[in-house]
């Protein structure tokens, strides 16, 4: 939609600037690959979908939000984030929870994301479901993430510190799961009837059952 075009550009433009001045001189170059790969990944996705199936302007305002805290922990690692820090002292935290906020990103904003391919594209009508389907899409991937963090600890060994962002806690995994589904229903919950207004909006697609 022709109308996105600036607001696409401005968005585009801030993550870049973000992405390219994180990655000058970050605390730990090998972390900061992993933490901003999924920017990386998404980035041609998204350019390459957006003729063929435009995303509302909610989630691209949301996607762009969610790269910039993954660059700004890759900048820093989570457990050095400036912000994390000030959290820490402020609420009198016991560990920078910078990592807990990337991890409810994780949930908010792909929730969103699943919700409206699943109803625009069609594949669901019911909006309880696809909230349902959406939600579990969402904890499949944090869980493919963890699995990932797993295989990186397996790999670098005690280099992986920095990548998972634990601090000493054991239960971080489950409690990485859970932020992010507390980030889902968070999301669902303030923002499913604008999402509706919005993608009510956006050109209907062709079911795929009738394609």
């Amino acid at each position: 939609m022709t109308t996105q075009r600036p607001l696409l550009m401005v968005l585009g433009m801030l993550v870049l600037v973000a992405l390219v001045a994180s990655g000058i001189s970050p605390y730990d170059r090998p972390t900061w690959w992993l933490e901003v790969a999924p920017v990386l990944a998404a980035v041609p996705i998204l350019v390459a979908s957006r003729q063929r199936f435009p995303l509302t302007s909610l989630l691209y305002v949301l996607i762009a939000a969610h790269a910039l805290i993954l660059i700004y922990g890759g900048a820093y690692t989570y457990a050095r984030v400036p912000l994390g820090f000030w959290l820490e002292q402020g609420f009198g935290l016991d560990r920078n929870p910078y990592d807990k906020i990337g991890h409810f990103a994780q949930g908010f904003v792909p929730v969103l994301v699943a919700r409206e391919i699943l109803l625009r594209g069609g594949y669901v009508t019911h909006r309880a479901m696809a909230n349902f389907l959406a939600g579990s899409v969402t904890l499949a991937i944090s869980a493919l993430y963890e699995l990932i963090e797993w295989q990186a600890a397996v790999i670098m060994g005690q280099g992986a510190d920095e990548f998972l962002g634990t601090q000493g806690y054991e239960w971080d995994t489950q409690a990485d799961m859970g932020f992010a589904l507390i980030g889902a229903i968070v999301a669902l919950l303030l923002l499913a009837r604008w999402h509706d207004r919005l993608m009510a909006r956006m050109p209907v697609r062709a079911s795929p059952r009738s394609a």
